[in-house]
C-alpha cells in the first residue's frame, strides 16, 4: 500500500481527511469527534528507521498499544516507532514491505485505541 492509497482508504473508511500541519509531505489524521490523532502518514531517511537503504521511506505511525506491540513488530514492514511513543506506537513500511491487510488492520486498531469511550459511571438516561 502506498502513501495515496492509505490516506484514500482512509477518507472512504473514516470519512476523514489529512491534515497538513508542517509541510506538504508529513499528514496526520485525526478522529473528528476528539481530534485525537490516530495516524501520521510522513517521509523519513531509511537511515533513521536503521535500515541500510538509500532514500527516504514514505511511513504511516499508528498507535499499537504494549500488548500487542511483540505480536505485530514481528511482521514484515512493522518498525519501533520513529519519533513518538515507542510502547505504544509503531512505524509502518508503505513502500510494499508491509501487507496491505496488516496496514488496514493495524489503522483500525490505532483508530479504536484513541476514539473516546465512555467514562465508568456515566450513563446515558
Amino acid at each position: 500500500m502506498t502513501k495515496e492509497e492509505l490516506i484514500q482508504w482512509i477518507g472512504e473508511r473514516y470519512s476523514v481527511e489529512p491534515e497538513y500541519p508542517w509541510d506538504d509531505e508529513a499528514c496526520i489524521f485525526r478522529h473528528s469527534g476528539n481530534r485525537k490523532w490516530f495516524a501520521i502518514a510522513m517521509q523519513v531517511p531509511y537511515a533513521r528507521l536503521g535500515l541500510e537503504r538509500p532514500g527516504l521511506a514514505d511511513v504511516v505511525n499508528l498507535k499499537c498499544g504494549p500488548l500487542f506491540m511483540a505480536s505485530y513488530r514481528a511482521q514484515p514492514g512493522v518498525l519501533r516507532c520513529y519519533h513518538m511513543n515507542k510502547e505504544h506506537w509503531v512505524t509502518v513500511l508503505l513502500d510494499g514491505t508491509a501487507e496491505d491487510g496488516l496496514i488496514r488492520e493495524l489503522t483500525e486498531l490505532s483508530y479504536d485505541l484513541t476514539n473516546s469511550r465512555p467514562r465508568a459511571g456515566k450513563r446515558k438516561e
